[in-house]
């Protein structure tokens, strides 16, 4: 097996290195866009009311946002392919338990697992391909995984409507399952072994179950609704603050916040991927449990979103190098709002062409506007050498956001624990919904307004390696600037 870093990507090892990391990172990214169309089979299967439906999105979602920073830097500790190979198996496991779950407390404890495995997995895919190819080869390598990841976040929410109608939402999960079995014996036997040997010392795990902990709590709050658990989740997010605060080698190193643009773009991130989760989350229900489409269906009116951004989203990135972030971030949000409001016109009976595709097409051009330059400015916001720990925050702090918006959202908009079972009920509710989260994104946009100031030319040491951008439910990782590897240790 060839060194890891001198991997071209004409030889048939690079081509299996990108094949392996494809195949691992498809599997999260299918599971962000397929499980939504999967719901209402999914209540209607297991007799489960509506906070079932939230905690199915949301087990997973608190375990891959409270694990996912200790995640890369486990991989960089003990070895970039035994963490993601370990991810894979394990997400496949918790996959495995999710098609076979008996009840709903099995199929949430299961999605919980499912995101173990997503935290370790995730930043492994990247990093495998920028630590084993060539300097030379490096840039096309990733453009090649990038691209192949957006094509699988395209097809997922066609492929999760063809399953939910076809042999049935279980195998929403368990189509992982053949992924993983070809996925893991490619990884063992043609992607080198690498790490950083400059890790050392001990682990932040504390703080990763604090962080987690917290969230849980805040999360559980918001859906039964408890006062007591809202209460607790603060504290012992305080607690993770003052532990991270006095930690040597914290998790979340909070002195990177000193830097104004950089807390900025992160709080425009919790605002736009609140409003995308929670726009995603209810609009799966609505076109199937109001306008009366199959899962195949809402699947399809999904799809161009993910279709825009996979083809624009590039270009997007190279205009807001030229004329700089703080338009593309300002702009970008009030298109999405505006295509939130055009779903209000989605009732029993919609026509896809008339009602569905307006909407979709200005918020999938929102988010062609925005992701690629949020990700651009997050980088550009701080030194080369914590490019990597830059965003892995802002995407742990997006997928954070898009957790407690599918929390609170429902009990915002006054959403009763069977209203999906009710068109009319849950019509109504959707109605009163989509302007809250029409309102968060113009507060994004705000936000960006008065305080992206930078251009991107002028600010930027680290650019995107991932220049085609589908993030749906997060923004994309980036290692730039943090790739090292054992030229001795090949695995």
């Amino acid at each position: 097996m060839k060194a890891p870093g001198l991997i071209r990507l004409s030889t048939a090892t690079g081509r299996w290195v990108v094949l392996t990391t494809v195949l691992g990172s498809s599997m999260a990214l299918l599971d962000s866009t397929v499980v939504n169309v999967a719901l209402p089979r999914i209540g209607e299967d297991l007799n489960a009311d509506m906070a079932v439906l939230q905690w199915t999105i949301n087990a997973y979602m608190l375990t891959l946002a409270g694990l996912i920073l200790l995640g890369g830097a486990l991989g960089d500790r003990f070895g970039r392919r035994k963490i993601f190979v370990f991810g894979v198996v394990w997400f496949a496991a918790g996959s495995l338990l999710c098609g076979l779950a008996p009840n709903d407390l099995v199929l949430v404890g299961a999605r919980a697992l499912q995101g173990v495995g997503a935290a370790l997995l995730t930043p492994g895919s990247l990093s495998l391909i920028q630590a084993s190819f060539h300097p030379d080869d490096r840039a096309r390598a990733v453009g090649l995984w990038s691209g192949f990841g957006g094509v699988g976040a395209a097809v997922g929410p066609f492929l999760g409507g063809w399953l939910v109608d076809g042999p049935g939402w279980r195998w929403v999960f368990l189509i992982n399952v053949p992924l993983a079995a070809l996925c893991v014996p490619v990884a063992l036997k043609h992607v080198p072994e690498s790490r950083d040997p400059q890790a050392h010392g001990r682990f932040d795990v504390l703080g990763a179950v604090l962080g987690a902990a917290a969230l849980a709590l805040v999360t559980y709050a918001l859906i039964a609704p408890a006062v007591w658990a809202g209460l607790a989740g603060v504290l012992v997010g305080v607690a993770f603050v003052l532990v991270e605060r006095r930690r040597t080698a914290p998790m979340l190193p909070l002195s990177i916040f000193a830097n104004r643009q950089f807390t900025a773009v992160n709080i425009v991130t919790l605002c736009v991927y609140a409003a995308f989760s929670g726009f995603f989350f209810l609009t799966a229900l609505q076109l199937q449990v109001v306008a009366g489409y199959s899962a195949l269906g809402a699947g399809l009116a999904l799809l161009p979103t993910t279709v825009l951004m996979l083809l624009l989203s590039a270009k997007s990135g190279e205009l807001a190098e030229r004329i700089g972030p703080r338009i593309p971030l300002t702009v970008g949000p009030l298109l999405c709002a505006t295509g939130m409001m055009l779903m209000l016109r989605v009732g029993e009976n919609a026509s896809f062409v008339r009602d569905v595709l307006p909407a979709m097409v200005v918020m999938g051009m929102g988010m062609v506007t925005l992701v690629a330059p949020l990700t651009a400015t997050v980088l550009a916001s701080v030194e080369t050498a914590r490019a990597g720990l830059a965003s892995g925050i802002n995407n742990a702090a997006a997928r954070a956001a898009g957790l407690l918006a599918v929390a609170a959202l429902p009990l915002l908009a006054g959403m009763g624990p069977e209203a999906y079972r009710s068109a009319a009920e849950f019509g109504a509710t959707f109605r009163r919904a989509m302007p809250m989260c029409a309102g968060v994104l113009v507060v994004g946009s705000l936000i960006a307004w008065w305080t992206v100031r930078k251009p991107l030319a002028e600010a930027a040491p680290a650019r995107p390696e991932c220049r085609m951008n589908c993030g749906v439910s997060a923004p994309p990782l980036e290692a730039a600037g943090v790739v090292s590897t054992e030229p001795g240790r090949s695995g």
